[in-house]
């Protein structure tokens, strides 16, 4: 399956599952190209953007997963296009 540039956004409101959370990104962690976390104190909240380059149902799967938490919301964006690879 072609593989594909998308982003996750998650924001976790239960910070009880921020091992749960962490656990997945570690077991698809060789399709994640970047991470970034924001401990967002203020709200009480933390927010975390993932890069990956991978099949669609990797990411779907990832994503799904992700949402499935108690006090997670997660949303992705896919690329329209696969960007050309250099060579």
């Amino acid at each position: 399956m072609e593989s594909r540039i998308s982003i996750i956004s998650i924001i976790i409101e239960d910070t009880d599952v921020s091992a749960e959370v962490n656990e997945l990104l570690h077991v698809f962690g060789k399709c994640i190209v970047g991470r970034m976390g924001i401990p967002y104190r203020d709200r009480g909240v933390s927010i975390i953007c993932i890069v990956m380059d991978a099949p669609g149902d990797v990411i779907s799967s990832l994503s799904g997963k992700l949402g499935m938490l108690k006090g997670v919301s997660a949303k992705t964006i896919v690329a329209k296009q696969q960007p050309k690879k250099e060579g």
